[in-house]
Protein backbone atom coordinates (compact mmCIF):
# COMPACT_ATOMS: atom_id res chain seq x y z
CA UNK A 1 0.00 0.00 0.00
CA UNK A 2 1.51 3.49 -1.35
CA UNK A 3 0.46 5.25 2.41
CA UNK A 4 0.72 9.17 0.89
CA UNK A 5 -1.35 8.24 -1.99
CA UNK A 6 -4.25 6.92 0.07
CA UNK A 7 -3.88 9.43 2.61
CA UNK A 8 -4.22 12.12 -0.60
CA UNK A 9 -7.24 10.38 -2.21
CA UNK A 10 -8.85 10.57 1.42
CA UNK A 11 -7.85 14.49 1.16
CA UNK A 12 -9.72 14.69 -1.49
CA UNK A 13 -12.77 12.42 -0.53
CA UNK A 14 -13.70 14.56 2.44
CA UNK A 15 -13.53 17.40 0.53
CA UNK A 16 -15.98 16.68 -1.98
CA UNK A 17 -17.83 14.90 0.77
CA UNK A 18 -18.57 18.03 2.55
CA UNK A 19 -17.91 20.25 0.34
CA UNK A 20 -21.37 21.82 0.70
CA UNK A 21 -21.60 21.31 4.89
CA UNK A 22 -21.56 25.06 6.93
CA UNK A 23 -22.74 23.51 10.17
CA UNK A 24 -19.08 22.45 11.95
CA UNK A 25 -19.20 19.22 9.96
CA UNK A 26 -17.09 20.66 7.00
CA UNK A 27 -13.72 18.88 5.53
CA UNK A 28 -11.70 21.97 7.61
CA UNK A 29 -13.40 20.28 10.86
CA UNK A 30 -11.82 16.62 9.82
CA UNK A 31 -8.56 18.23 8.72
CA UNK A 32 -8.10 19.48 12.17
CA UNK A 33 -8.89 16.44 14.06
CA UNK A 34 -6.36 14.76 11.43
CA UNK A 35 -3.59 17.14 12.59
CA UNK A 36 -4.56 17.21 16.33
CA UNK A 37 -4.82 13.58 16.14
CA UNK A 38 -1.33 12.89 14.36
CA UNK A 39 0.34 15.23 17.10
CA UNK A 40 -1.68 13.18 20.06
CA UNK A 41 0.31 10.10 18.31
CA UNK A 42 3.65 11.52 18.48
CA UNK A 43 3.14 10.91 22.60
CA UNK A 44 2.07 7.28 21.76
CA UNK A 45 4.86 5.93 20.29
CA UNK A 46 3.02 2.19 20.00
CA UNK A 47 0.23 3.63 18.12
CA UNK A 48 -0.32 2.56 13.91
CA UNK A 49 0.14 6.10 12.89
CA UNK A 50 -1.65 4.95 9.26
CA UNK A 51 -4.37 3.44 11.49
CA UNK A 52 -5.03 6.98 13.37
CA UNK A 53 -4.53 9.12 10.43
CA UNK A 54 -7.22 7.25 8.04
CA UNK A 55 -9.23 6.62 10.73
CA UNK A 56 -9.58 10.61 11.51
CA UNK A 57 -9.51 11.40 7.77
CA UNK A 58 -12.66 8.90 7.23
CA UNK A 59 -14.30 9.52 11.07
CA UNK A 60 -17.37 11.80 9.73
CA UNK A 61 -18.10 9.55 6.42
CA UNK A 62 -20.66 7.71 7.85
CA UNK A 63 -21.61 10.13 10.62
CA UNK A 64 -25.07 9.47 11.47
CA UNK A 65 -26.19 12.81 11.48
CA UNK A 66 -24.85 13.31 8.36
CA UNK A 67 -25.39 10.44 6.25
CA UNK A 68 -27.99 7.76 6.31
CA UNK A 69 -25.27 4.74 5.57
CA UNK A 70 -25.30 1.28 7.10
CA UNK A 71 -21.38 -0.62 8.60
CA UNK A 72 -19.05 2.52 7.33
CA UNK A 73 -20.18 1.71 3.89
CA UNK A 74 -18.61 5.47 2.52
CA UNK A 75 -15.55 4.19 4.66
CA UNK A 76 -15.79 0.74 3.92
CA UNK A 77 -15.90 1.62 0.03
CA UNK A 78 -13.36 4.43 -0.24
CA UNK A 79 -10.82 2.26 1.69
CA UNK A 80 -11.65 -0.76 -0.69
CA UNK A 81 -11.52 1.25 -4.07
CA UNK A 82 -7.64 2.30 -2.25
CA UNK A 83 -6.56 -1.32 -1.82
CA UNK A 84 -7.53 -1.36 1.90
CA UNK A 85 -9.66 -4.68 2.60
CA UNK A 86 -9.63 -6.95 5.61
CA UNK A 87 -7.93 -6.57 8.76
CA UNK A 88 -6.75 -2.90 8.15
CA UNK A 89 -10.37 -2.03 6.90
CA UNK A 90 -12.07 -3.42 10.17
CA UNK A 91 -9.53 -1.74 12.49
CA UNK A 92 -10.09 1.74 10.96
CA UNK A 93 -13.75 1.18 11.01
CA UNK A 94 -13.50 0.21 14.28
CA UNK A 95 -11.72 3.27 15.52
CA UNK A 96 -13.97 5.41 13.54
CA UNK A 97 -16.82 3.89 15.48
CA UNK A 98 -15.46 4.96 18.50
CA UNK A 99 -15.73 8.58 17.67
CA UNK A 100 -19.24 9.58 18.16
CA UNK A 101 -20.41 11.31 21.25
CA UNK A 102 -23.35 10.34 21.28
CA UNK A 103 -23.12 6.52 20.09
CA UNK A 104 -20.15 6.05 22.84
CA UNK A 105 -21.48 7.71 26.04
CA UNK A 106 -18.81 6.85 28.59
CA UNK A 107 -17.43 4.10 26.87
CA UNK A 108 -13.39 4.16 26.00
CA UNK A 109 -11.86 2.96 23.04
CA UNK A 110 -10.06 -0.46 23.78
CA UNK A 111 -7.23 0.41 21.38
CA UNK A 112 -4.74 3.54 21.50
CA UNK A 113 -5.89 4.42 18.31
CA UNK A 114 -9.52 4.90 19.11
CA UNK A 115 -8.45 6.17 22.39
CA UNK A 116 -6.08 9.12 19.97
CA UNK A 117 -8.70 9.73 17.76
CA UNK A 118 -12.01 9.90 19.74
CA UNK A 119 -9.61 12.77 21.67
CA UNK A 120 -8.61 14.56 18.39
CA UNK A 121 -12.80 14.92 17.57
CA UNK A 122 -13.60 15.90 21.11
CA UNK A 123 -10.69 18.58 20.98
CA UNK A 124 -12.04 20.06 18.13
CA UNK A 125 -15.62 20.29 19.56
CA UNK A 126 -14.31 22.68 22.44
CA UNK A 127 -12.01 25.66 22.80
CA UNK A 128 -12.68 28.67 20.50
CA UNK A 129 -13.32 26.35 17.53
CA UNK A 130 -15.63 24.36 19.88
CA UNK A 131 -17.58 27.37 20.75
CA UNK A 132 -17.87 28.86 16.78
CA UNK A 133 -18.98 25.15 15.80
CA UNK A 134 -21.72 25.22 18.35
CA UNK A 135 -23.57 28.18 17.33
CA UNK A 136 -22.80 27.53 13.20
CA UNK A 137 -24.63 24.25 13.99
CA UNK A 138 -27.26 25.78 15.46
CA UNK A 139 -27.84 28.42 13.22
CA UNK A 140 -27.72 25.91 10.54
CA UNK A 141 -30.37 23.98 12.19
CA UNK A 142 -32.77 27.01 13.54
CA UNK A 143 -31.74 26.77 17.31
CA UNK A 144 -31.89 30.04 19.20
CA UNK A 145 -28.88 31.23 20.91
CA UNK A 146 -29.97 30.05 24.65
CA UNK A 147 -30.09 26.59 23.20
CA UNK A 148 -26.67 26.34 21.54
CA UNK A 149 -25.55 27.31 24.70
CA UNK A 150 -27.39 24.34 26.72
CA UNK A 151 -25.29 22.45 24.55
CA UNK A 152 -22.30 23.26 26.38
CA UNK A 153 -24.10 22.16 29.74
CA UNK A 154 -25.32 18.76 28.29
CA UNK A 155 -21.72 17.75 26.08
CA UNK A 156 -19.07 20.65 25.78
CA UNK A 157 -18.40 20.87 29.80
CA UNK A 158 -18.11 17.67 30.25
CA UNK A 159 -15.25 16.33 27.30
CA UNK A 160 -12.48 17.89 29.54
CA UNK A 161 -12.62 15.05 31.99
CA UNK A 162 -13.18 12.38 29.02
CA UNK A 163 -9.83 12.56 27.62
CA UNK A 164 -7.73 9.51 27.22
CA UNK A 165 -4.31 10.04 26.71
CA UNK A 166 -2.03 12.69 28.36
CA UNK A 167 -1.11 15.11 25.40
CA UNK A 168 -5.17 15.65 25.05
CA UNK A 169 -5.98 16.05 28.41
CA UNK A 170 -3.29 19.52 28.81
CA UNK A 171 -4.28 20.72 25.70
CA UNK A 172 -8.60 20.22 27.24
CA UNK A 173 -7.64 22.03 30.08
CA UNK A 174 -6.71 25.29 28.15
CA UNK A 175 -10.03 24.82 25.76
CA UNK A 176 -12.07 24.32 28.84
CA UNK A 177 -10.98 27.52 30.47
CA UNK A 178 -11.84 29.57 27.06
CA UNK A 179 -15.37 27.82 27.20
CA UNK A 180 -15.71 29.10 30.86
CA UNK A 181 -14.86 32.59 30.48
CA UNK A 182 -16.72 32.63 27.43
CA UNK A 183 -19.99 31.33 29.03
CA UNK A 184 -19.94 33.71 31.71
CA UNK A 185 -19.44 36.64 29.51
CA UNK A 186 -22.24 35.65 27.40
CA UNK A 187 -24.19 35.33 30.62
CA UNK A 188 -23.36 38.94 31.88
CA UNK A 189 -24.37 40.01 28.22
CA UNK A 190 -27.69 38.07 28.27
CA UNK A 191 -28.93 39.54 31.56
CA UNK A 192 -27.39 43.43 30.70
CA UNK A 193 -25.25 43.92 33.77
CA UNK A 194 -22.50 44.40 31.91
CA UNK A 195 -24.44 47.38 30.82
CA UNK A 196 -24.43 50.97 32.04
CA UNK A 197 -25.15 51.24 35.79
Amino acid sequence: MNCDRVIDSAVAYVTGLFQNDSGGHDAEHTFRVRRLAMHLADSEPGCDRTVVELAALLHDADDHKLFHTENNRNAREFLARNGIVGDMADRICSVINSVSFSQNRGRVPDTVEGKIVQDADRLDAIGAIGIARTFAYGGEHGRPLSESVQHFREKLLLLRDMMNTGAAKAIAEKRHALMETFLEEFAREMSGSDGPG
